[in-house]
């Protein structure tokens, strides 16, 4: 326990297993390192949903970004067709920078991470957990949300499939990249910007194969490659992220 007192929220993070535990999950490892995660997993699904205003906010910027493009631009269908695949991974980008900011910050500041690194677990798997739910908080919705988007920019129904594949596939490599860049500027106040100076330029691949495969998602041609490429900088990233994040969640604790 932390000098912050009681658990957040009622979730108690399980603390290192005890010599009777330790001999019942002989064999299998993983197991209280996967209920610590599962827990972790929960209890930010449960917290978010008390915050619904952060869950709209990067739906509603979204939103706005792919509707002000036909105003500033022009209404014609086909040019529109031409530039939804950047208009859509542009604003899917900018909307999951937006809730990175809340990543790590609020349980920073309430005791939580430190009573997540004292405790005897995994950093990595809860930093891992933590990650995953910023994925379907914000990640998978924004893909659900896509075909909406790209039907307002005159994209032809045959194509949401496969925007929605590369959505989602994409925004889990962006939750992770943007996993690193949360924990590197948690000790910093007023961090946003920094956020996004630091995970920008490791989101372009990710931007790049990911308006490929929408663009030929939208002409109906093959787009098996550029998923695969989106599919290896996700598993990559959750190679990668959960181990960095978890060590610059580590320093900045200290």
């Amino acid at each position: 326990m932390s000098r912050y007192g009681s658990p957040v929220a009622g979730v108690v993070v399980p603390a290192a297993p005890t010599p009777a535990q330790a001999t019942v999950w002989a064999g299998s490892h993983q197991a209280p390192i996967l209920d610590a995660a599962r827990l972790a997993l929960a209890r930010d699904l449960h917290l978010a949903f008390r915050k619904r205003g952060q869950l709209v906010q990067p739906l509603a910027f979204f939103a706005m970004v792919t509707m002000l493009f036909p105003l500033a631009i022009s209404p014609e269908l086909a040019r529109l067709r031409e530039i939804a695949p950047g208009v859509l991974w542009a604003g899917a980008l900018l909307a999951s920078l937006l809730a990175l900011e809340f990543l790590f910050r609020d349980d920073a500041y309430d005791g939580t991470l430190e009573q997540y690194a004292l405790s005897g677990q995994s950093l990595t798997w809860l930093i891992f957990a933590k990650t995953a739910a910023h994925w379907l908080l914000t990640g998978l919705p924004l893909a659900l949300m896509a075909p909406l988007a790209g039907l307002s920019l005159g994209v032809s129904v045959a194509a949401v499939p496969g925007i929605v594949a590369s959505v989602a596939v994409g925004s889990v490599a962006l939750s992770l990249i943007g996993s690193i860049g949360a924990a590197l500027t948690l000790g910093i106040k007023r961090s946003g910007a920094l956020l996004s100076l630091l995970t920008l330029p490791l989101s372009l691949p990710v931007l790049i194969f990911g308006a490929r495969a929408t663009q030929l998602a939208i002409t109906g041609g093959p787009l098996l490659a550029p998923l695969e490429l989106l599919a290896a900088l996700a598993v990559l990233g959750v190679t990668l992220a959960p181990l960095a994040a978890a060590a610059a969640v580590r320093i900045s604790l200290e």
